[in-house]
């Protein structure tokens, strides 16, 4: 089954690893895996672009089927392949709801993230504002504090309650990307054990970004 898949993907990027994680979660191993650089435009290469004309990554490939969105990605393999691996969409009518109020949630978070983060890097130093700065970093602060009291209110570990679910694969990266970028774990313990519970978990080890491994950034210090 996996013979028939092929992944195009970056080190580091969020919605990548979502797909990683899905495909590991899913015993899904052995697809054909295609590691490519951002800083070298490799996304923007014709391989890529024939596949996927936004020359964005992830894209993902089953047979003639495509899917370059990463929840559409994630939610056709739990669909395609329910009963193998992890079940990633709970039975419990309650739990299910809680994971997809989690799982697009988990948007917002994602883009508050970029907000700030990618600022520096998108806007010349000549035509940065402090304010832009000041504001996007209040709302990223107190979008991450929302997520805090959740993980405070359980009834965890998960995000979604007592099992790992889809919500987890779709937003642990993000929280995991988070941190990498300097978010202090004494300011929000109840996410930073949410997110040391699941650092140790087989799918998302074997999919660590290895370029996280130079080191920390900083860009989140302070909020």
């Amino acid at each position: 089954m996996a013979k028939d898949m092929t992944l195009f993907w970056g080190s580091g990027s969020p919605p990548c690893w979502r797909v990683q994680i899905a495909l590991e979660e899913k015993k899904l191993q052995g697809y054909n895996s295609h590691l490519l650089r951002f800083d070298k435009m490799e996304h923007k290469s014709q391989k890529v672009l024939d596949v996927n004309p936004r020359g964005q990554l992830p894209t993902f490939k089953h047979g003639d089927r495509i899917l370059n969105e990463s929840y559409a990605a994630c939610l056709y393999l739990e669909d395609q392949f329910k009963d193998q691996g992890t079940k990633l969409i709970p039975e419990c009518p309650a739990e299910r709801a809680k994971m997809y109020q989690r799982m697009f949630e988990g948007i917002p978070l994602g883009q508050k993230l970029g907000d700030v983060i990618y600022y520096e890097w998108k806007v010349p130093e000549a035509e940065r504002h402090d304010s832009a700065v000041t504001r996007n970093r209040q709302i990223l602060s107190d979008e991450i504090k929302m997520w805090e009291k959740y993980m405070h209110a359980g009834p965890g570990p998960f995000l979604a309650g007592k099992t790992f679910s889809m919500a987890d694969v779709l937003v642990f990266p993000g929280i995991a990307y988070a941190f990498h970028y300097g978010l202090c774990p004494k300011s929000y313990p109840y996410l930073a054990e949410y997110y040391n519970h699941l650092k140790a978990r087989k799918s998302i080890k074997d999919t660590w970004p290895s370029t996280w491994e130079e080191g920390k950034e900083s860009k989140l210090k302070g909020i």
